[in-house]
């Protein structure tokens, strides 16, 4: 028996997509790190698996799992590859798709040669990521192992993100205070970290260190995250490009209370099937 899946990337943020309606599906997290390494299985950054919805609401429900098995609750350049996925598998001809994820109900909109997403709204309390402060804030300092003390935002967009604004992303220690900051214990559940530079009031430069996956060419919801945090503080326009390794997203937020949209690619690689001996 064999299990067969898609390989998939939203800016170079590379997916394994399995469809679990049309097979069946169990794996395990020692199963799912070895569908992950890149030198022993088939690579990437998240598993994702295309299941039924549990709510009439949804189309499909959408489970992300990191390179460590950890499942986790969004990814923003999955959830484009998702919608990608099933209209390229006749799962559904739909425009507009209703994904059911762990943290609500996302709708994907294919357009020509690019995806928009209605990521939801942010939330801002610290208890939504959630973080041990007792008021939220603007802005956090956060002690460090090394001694070094950082200045961070917060956001979840249905995961959990820090911010730091830095003066050059290239120069950004992201192998250093990525970890550390994700693994703070301020954060009980961990926390996806975000390097940003703003270019202009129209354009950011990130990088990403990603709980249980580590730095990534790219990520959406730390794309949407920095930008809420930008506009929040008056650094950016309600419109942003947000640059990162392997190309760009846009980003757009009106503000308090509505919804983040992001647009940007999702690139179908190659399908493949696995002997489940080769994952025992």
């Amino acid at each position: 028996m064999t299990l067969k899946f898609s390989k998939m990337h939203g800016l170079g943020n590379d997916f394994i997509v399995i469809d679990a309606i049309n097979q069946s599906v169990k794996l395990s997290d020692k199963q799912i790190r070895l569908l992950a390494d890149r030198r022993f299985g088939v690579g990437c950054d998240q598993l994702l698996l295309v299941e039924r919805p549990k709510t009439d609401a949804a189309d499909f429900r959408y489970r992300i799992f990191n390179a460590d098995g950890s499942e986790v609750a969004q990814c923003g350049n999955g959830v484009r590859c998702f919608a990608q996925f099933v209209r390229d598998k006749g799962l559904t001809d739909k425009t507009t798709i209703a994904v059911e994820t762990n943290s609500g109900i996302v709708y994907p909109t294919i357009l020509d040669k690019q995806i928009r997403v209605d990521m939801g709204t942010p939330q801002l309390s610290p208890a939504s990521l959630p973080m041990r402060v007792t008021k939220e804030a603007a802005h956090y300092a956060l002690a460090l192992d090394n001694g070094d003390i950082v200045e961070i935002s917060t956001v979840s967009m249905g995961n959990p993100h820090a911010v730091l604004r830095v003066n050059n992303v290239e120069l950004a220690d992201v192998a250093t205070v990525g970890p550390m900051i994700e693994g703070h214990a301020d954060f009980p559940d961990r926390v996806n970290v975000g390097f940003m530079q703003v270019v202009d009031p129209s354009e950011i430069r990130l990088r990403v260190y990603e709980r249980g996956a580590g730095e990534t060419l790219a990520c959406g919801t730390g794309a949407c995250a920095a930008a809420v945090i930008g506009i929040r503080h008056g650094w950016l326009a309600e419109k942003v490009t947000v640059a990162l390794a392997a190309g760009d997203l846009e980003i757009e937020w009106a503000g308090e209370g509505e919804s983040v949209w992001m647009t940007g690619p999702a690139t179908q690689v190659f399908d493949g099937e696995i002997a489940w001996e080769m994952i025992k």
